[in-house]
């Protein structure tokens, strides 16, 4: 492979990777329909926020199914990792606090808000963070970004990636089992 496809490369699994994002923002849509909205009707608000808090996460747990059952499974070995609770964070910060804040008492007020989330739902997604998820906190994983480690194979060692686990640490050299939800993101086998 040249050094410009390599480059290149680009993410597949688009359609999950934009699901899992989306499912990412389902606390905000939790908060919005607790709050509620002067302009939709609650019957029609609550239903539209149910769905999307319900949709993303389904096909999230869908994907992790599919892994498993598919045994789509991946050896990996540690070269450094990064752990990123700090990224729930900025993520708690950049999105959710913000957004909840915000006033929508007119369909322009309404408008400008959905337009910067898709704004967020596009970073996210452009930028690979479609493993920031709430969910996966709350259920006592962590997420690091895992370094592969470097040799002579021009095809190995370029890429890193999440690894989604419920270890504390990750040393050098670990190897590691994990289900591929994405072509970046990978959850670990459980022993």
């Amino acid at each position: 492979m040249s050094g410009r496809a390599a480059s290149t490369h680009r993410e597949g699994l688009k359609a999950a990777r934009l699901l899992m994002v989306l499912s990412s923002t389902s606390p905000l849509f939790i908060l919005w329909a607790i709050r509620g909205n002067s302009l939709i009707p609650d019957r029609w608000f609550i239903r539209f926020c149910a769905l999307m808090v319900v949709v993303p996460n389904a096909f999230l747990w869908l994907r992790i199914q599919t892994a498993k059952k598919q045994a789509d499974k991946r050896h990996l070995t540690v070269g450094t990792a990064d752990d990123h609770r700090d990224h729930i964070l900025v993520y708690l910060f950049a999105m959710l606090l913000p957004f909840y804040s915000v006033a929508i008492g007119t369909w322009r007020d309404l408008g400008a808000t959905l337009a910067a989330l898709a704004f967020i739902v596009f970073l996210f997604w452009h930028l690979n963070l479609h493993y920031m998820n709430l969910l996966f906190a709350a259920l006592g994983f962590r997420v690091f970004t895992v370094y592969p480690p470097a040799d002579d194979n021009p095809l190995t060692g370029k890429t890193p990636y999440a690894l989604i686990t419920r270890r504390v640490s990750l040393a050098s050299g670990d190897r590691i089992v994990a289900y591929r939800l994405s072509d970046t993101v990978y959850l670990e086998a459980e022993a």
